[in-house]
C-alpha cells in the first residue's frame, strides 16, 4: 500500500506517525461519530515512553520542563491523535478538516503561556494539513497529568 499524501506531508517535516499509543485506563484512543473522530488525550509517548515528566516553567529551575520542550511534546501528542485518527479511519488523507484543539499543560501555578505550549501541536497541524489544520482551540493549565505527563492533546477532526 502507497503512503498517504498526509503521512508522506509528515515525513518531509521530519516526523514519523507512531504507532497508536495504548490507553494507559478505560477508554479507547479515538471514536467516530458521524463524520467526526474525537480523540482521547494523547501524551508525548516516544517509543512507548515519555521523553520527560514534571510540570512546566519558565523559572529555568531544575526538575521543572521547560516551555520550549513542552513545546516540542505538544507536537508529538498531536503526531499520537494522529495516529488514532487514522485507527479508526484508515487513511489520514480522508481528514477534511482539523475542527479543535484541545490542550493541557501541567504547569507551575505562575506559568502562564500555556497557548505557546500547545502550539507546538496547533502549528504542527497547520504545516501537515495548510487551510485544513486551522482550528478552535483550548490552551488549559492544569495541576497534573496522567504519568506527570507535562501536556495533553486531543483533537477533533472532520473527515469524508
Amino acid at each position: 500500500m502507497s503512503e498517504s499524501r498526509i503521512e508522506a506531508r509528515i515525513r518531509e517535516l521530519g516526523y514519523e506517525l507512531p504507532e497508536v499509543a495504548a490507553p494507559v485506563a478505560a477508554y479507547v484512543p479515538a471514536i467516530v461519530s458521524g463524520s467526526y473522530v474525537y480523540t482521547s488525550g494523547q501524551l508525548p509517548f516516544t517509543q512507548g515512553a515519555l521523553p520527560e515528566t514534571g510540570k512546566v516553567s519558565d523559572n529555568g529551575q531544575d526538575g521543572y520542563v521547560s516551555p520550549e520542550n513542552a513545546k516540542k511534546y505538544a507536537a508529538v501528542s498531536v503526531l499520537n491523535a494522529l495516529a488514532a485518527v487514522k485507527s479508526v479511519i484508515g487513511d489520514l488523507d480522508r481528514i477534511k478538516q482539523v475542527v479543535k484543539v484541545v490542550g493541557f499543560v501541567s504547569s507551575d501555578p505562575a506559568f502562564t503561556a500555556q497557548p505557546a505550549v500547545i502550539n507546538g501541536a496547533s502549528e504542527l497541524l497547520g504545516e501537515i494539513f495548510g487551510e485544513a489544520g486551522q482550528h478552535a482551540r483550548s490552551a488549559v493549565g492544569v495541576p497534573v497529568l496522567p504519568l506527570d505527563s507535562p501536556v495533553e492533546v486531543e483533537i477533533i477532526v472532520e473527515f469524508a
